[in-house]
């Protein structure tokens, strides 16, 4: 059996005193590496080299953007107005640009998380609302206070979607750490689950062959229904 070759794209942080390093290093959570192999996939971390794109994309068999605490520049989407929370990394956004896009238009298997599913929704024509807070006034806290690997809040699962075919069920409990979220829903995108306050939590792309976005972390398994996202993704990218 293929053991698919997984690209994962990862953060990035200025060096100084005190931290990891001096100079400027990346980073990358274990356990977007452990999920992938736990599946079945080889993991395959990518530098932030835009220009080497579509090498990456010659190599892998799917892409998994992953999520990190700053935000998609808000002139991506149209927005001339930029909220004071709103923190931009320019140079992983416009690899992730190129490496999403380039996916897509070969219909390779997509899964993008949290900030990922984000980045993945403005490169198909959407827009994001810049800090829920200010969209929804009774909002859950989307910044959960409790550890990131417990669960925050449910999310209500949309029958006859992909993710409630993966899933097999109508709610997940899910963790939450984000702070904007998606506002609407373009042509070709789907949406596949809610928070109890409405705020849109999941993504889909029907006429892609594997194209799923989520707001929450499935990489750490809080739920059941989290390992299943990541063994249908990379069985899709088996083929």
């Amino acid at each position: 059996m293929k053991t698919p070759l997984i690209g994962i794209t990862m953060d990035s942080e200025a060096g100084g005193e005190g931290a990891y390093s001096k100079f400027d290093w990346y980073a990358l959570r274990e356990n977007y590496c452990g999920a992938v192999a736990q599946s079945g996939g080889l993991p395959l971390p990518l530098p932030h080299e835009p220009e080497l794109a579509q090498h990456y994309l010659d190599l892998i068999d799917g892409l998994l953007i992953t999520g990190g605490a700053f935000d998609v520049d808000p002139s991506m989407y149209g927005a001339s107005d930029i909220h004071d929370t709103v923190i931009t990394k320019g140079k992983r956004t416009q690899f992730e640009w190129a490496m999403t896009e380039g996916a897509l238009k070969r219909d390779m298997p997509i899964l993008g998380i949290c900030g990922g599913q984000q980045l993945l929704h403005v490169v198909m024509g959407g827009k994001l609302i810049q800090h829920i807070p200010d969209s929804y006034s009774e909002c859950l806290a989307h910044e959960q206070p409790n550890p990131r690997n417990e669960a925050g809040h449910a999310v209500r699962i949309k029958a006859g979607t992909l993710l409630h075919d993966i899933v097999g069920k109508d709610e997940m409990h899910v963790n939450s750490a984000h702070h904007q979220a998606v506002a609407d829903k373009p042509e070709g995108i789907i949406i596949n689950a809610l928070a109890p306050d409405s705020v849109l939590e999941g993504i889909e792309a029907p006429e892609k062959r594997f194209c799923l976005g989520v707001q929450w972390h499935p990489e750490f398994h809080i739920d059941e229904g989290d390992k299943k996202i990541f063994d249908a993704f990379i069985e899709a990218a088996r083929i």
